[in-house]
């Protein structure tokens, strides 16, 4: 038995080049920036989830006031206390979750 890096085979994904929102309570306005924002992101640093959660934070502190936080990753899970109204957490590219929230 041989020790060799996993490789994930990601080809089936290619045609999920848009946003999934799972679940958000934002008004519809905020939410349409806020995916807009996300994956401008994403595009922007697409192997640097810190790079894009950080981008996506400083751009929500600026339209929407401060306290906001982004996620982004693989594979995570969150029992989070936020602000009604300003909860988002979706898909991009088929695998990438970003959660992005208002702390109370």
């Amino acid at each position: 038995m041989s020790c060799q890096p996993c490789t994930i085979d990601r080809s089936h994904l290619t045609g999920m080049n848009y946003p999934l929102v799972k679940l958000s309570d934002m008004p519809d306005e905020m939410r349409t920036e806020t995916k807009e924002t996300v994956v401008t992101a994403i595009e922007k640093f697409p192997d640097n989830y810190e790079g894009a959660a950080k981008f996506v934070k400083e751009m929500m502190d600026k339209k929407f006031g401060a306290s906001w936080h982004c996620m982004v990753g693989e594979g995570f899970g969150f029992e989070i206390t936020y602000e009604l109204k300003h909860l988002m957490y979706m898909f991009f590219g088929g695998y990438i979750a970003v959660l992005v929230f208002k702390a109370l």
